[in-house]
Order: structure tokens, then C-alpha cells, then sequence
């Protein structure tokens, strides 16, 4: 039986958060760490394992790379940065594949898979009412709507690998769990009523809200499920060019092909 992966410590977090308000710095589309998650989650149920040389400028960018060194750093600011950063990220990768393996009954269960996410709504009701009316203007995203975008763009970035399955029941099961995670996409239109995260915190998520993200957190199990089932994609086998009967042998003899190695009797 595997053990379980050290999991990712709340001081880890933070060290990444701040490696990307420096990478921030130099793009301004740099993602925030809920939305890596989402596509570090996407990756762990991808039906092709993606590398990093490959996911890596999709996440992040290439940055200002002058010269062949900093190409290869890209976009971070030099090799310590980016093994910091990648150490977090596989490390979290494998606590989110071995949650996605375990079988558990309800999400209440410790070793259950959680998307890494924040209620920056609740956080913004907590503020001093100056702080808060500076914001009141700001349009907050709803709860684990960014972690949802995250795991889309990966699915977007390579639809081949998450083309629906040919039978029709393993197709179904794929477009409910899809649709699962896109309905996280959008906004919480329903009243606030619950915190997410505290019996006693202030409301700043609906009923409704906390209900899809659940559902989510079950759609990531079943797309996991359904490519280690299916396994990898076949690449398509294409016939080689055949010449005609009256052309010359491909084999280089001089013959014609019908005469060589076309004959019936070669």
C-alpha cells in the first residue's frame, strides 16, 4: 500500500504565492496559486501526462528571456526560484493523485482531494468597513470559480487529450463530470448564507454554491477514473504509400513493383 505524500504546508503556499507576485511583476497575467491548481488538477486526470518544458510556458509565460541561460529559467528569476516553485507544485501534484486514488465515501474524509481555494468574498467581509468600501467597487470571483478556470484552460489548451469517450455510457459519465466543473465557472447568484470554511465566519457563499463545488470535487474523481480506465490515446496507424502495379519497386531492384515485391509469388 502507498503511504501518503507529505502534503503541502501552509508556509509552502505562501513562498509560491510570493514567487508569483514576482513573476507578476514582469506579467501581469501570471496566475494567482488557485488557478495552478486547478490546472495542476486537470493535468493529474489528463489522459497524457504533460511535461514540464511543455506546461510550464502555457502556466506561466517565457517572460524577457535575452540570451540561452535565462531561456532556460524562463520565467523565473533564476534556478533557485524555479526548483522552489516546482518542488511545491509536483509535491502537491502527488498529493492530489493520491487522493484522486483512494477510495473514500464522502469528501468528509480526511484523505479526500480538495481543490486548493480561497474565499477572497469572505476574507473582504472581515475587513475594516474603510477597507471594505475601497473594494465595494471590485468585482470578487465566487468561490472556487478561479480554481474552475484553471483546470478549463488545461482542458483548452489540449482538447485532444480530452476528446469524449466513443462509448456512449463512458460518454455521458465524461459530459456530466465536465459539466460539473464548468458550472463552477460561473458566478454565485444565490444569496449568502454559509462560510465555507467556518460555522461562524461570515456568509459569503450560497448553499447552492457549496453543493457544486462538492459536486466538482466528485467530477475530478470520475475524469480521473475514466482515462485510467480508457488508458492512453492510440496514435492513428496510416498505411504507407503503396505503389501501383506498373510503377518501379519501391525495394530499388528497377523492376516494376508487379514484377518484384508486388508479385504474388514473392
Amino acid at each position: 500500500m502507498n503511504h501518503a505524500p507529505t502534503p503541502v504546508t501552509p508556509e509552502q503556499y505562501e513562498a509560491v504565492e510570493d514567487i508569483l507576485d514576482a513573476l507578476r511583476e514582469a506579467d501581469a497575467e501570471v496566475p494567482q496559486w488557485e488557478f495552478c491548481d486547478g490546472f495542476l488538477t486537470a493535468l493529474v486526470c489528463c489522459r497524457r501526462a504533460i511535461a514540464e518544458d511543455e506546461f510550464l510556458p502555457v502556466l506561466l509565460g517565457l517572460g524577457d528571456a535575452p540570451d540561452e541561460e535565462a531561456q532556460a529559467l524562463a520565467p523565473f528569476a533564476d534556478a533557485q526560484q524555479r526548483a522552489q516553485f516546482l518542488a511545491v507544485w509536483h509535491q502537491r501534484m502527488e498529493e492530489v493523485r493520491h487522493a484522486l486514488d483512494t477510495e473514500v465515501e464522502t469528501l468528509e474524509d480526511p484523505r479526500a482531494f480538495h481543490p486548493e481555494v480561497g474565499d477572497l468574498r469572505g476574507d473582504v467581509a472581515v475587513l475594516p468597513p474603510d477597507e471594505r468600501a475601497a473594494l465595494a467597487d471590485q468585482v470578487l470571483p465566487a468561490f472556487a470559480q478561479v480554481w474552475a478556470l484553471g483546470f478549463l484552460y488545461a482542458v483548452e489548451t489540449w482538447p485532444e487529450e480530452w476528446v469524449a469517450p466513443s462509448e456512449r455510457q463512458a460518454a455521458k459519465w465524461f459530459d456530466q463530470a465536465m459539466q460539473c466543473i464548468v458550472a463552477l465557472t460561473e458566478d454565485d447568484a444565490e444569496p449568502a448564507t454559509i462560510s465555507p470554511f467556518s460555522a461562524d465566519g461570515p456568509a459569503s457563499i450560497s448553499v447552492q454554491r457549496l453543493n457544486a463545488f462538492a459536486d466538482a470535487a466528485w467530477a475530478v474523481y470520475d475524469l480521473r477514473e475514466i482515462w485510467r480506465s480508457i488508458g492512453p490515446r492510440v496514435p492513428t496507424l496510416r498505411r504507407a504509400d503503396v505503389p501501383g502495379r506498373n510503377d518501379p519497386c519501391y525495394c530499388g531492384s528497377g523492376k516494376k513493383y508487379k514484377k518484384c515485391c508486388g508479385g504474388g509469388d514473392n
